[in-house]
């Protein structure tokens, strides 16, 4: 039942995630929307962490860890460097006029 109900969760956020940014966000604020994915990335990079380091008996929990660290810390990388990007492309600009 607790399943169903993460899974449930993880589809709602999904689909929220889908419908609002691309469309409701203006893409003026995607620096401050990139920061926000960062920390929440790094939340979840040390919260697999301290499981990571506490739940040392079942292996299946550190598999799913150090996925979840894996693919944390690519969001996390990514996110600086796409963000980067954007304000070395916006101050060439500001440069330019």
């Amino acid at each position: 039942m607790i399943f169903l109900l993460l899974v449930f969760i993880l589809i709602i956020a999904a689909f929220l995630g889908k419908e609002l940014i691309p469309r409701k966000l203006p893409s003026r604020l995607h620096t401050a929307v990139m920061s926000a994915i960062n920390a929440i990335s790094g939340i979840a990079i040390l919260g697999a962490l301290i499981i990571c380091a506490t739940s040392t008996d079942n292996i299946v929990i550190l598999i799913l860890s150090m996925v979840a660290i894996c693919l944390a810390t690519i969001n996390l990388v990514g996110g600086f460097v796409l963000t980067e990007r954007l304000l070395t492309k916006n101050l060439r600009m500001k440069n330019k006029n």
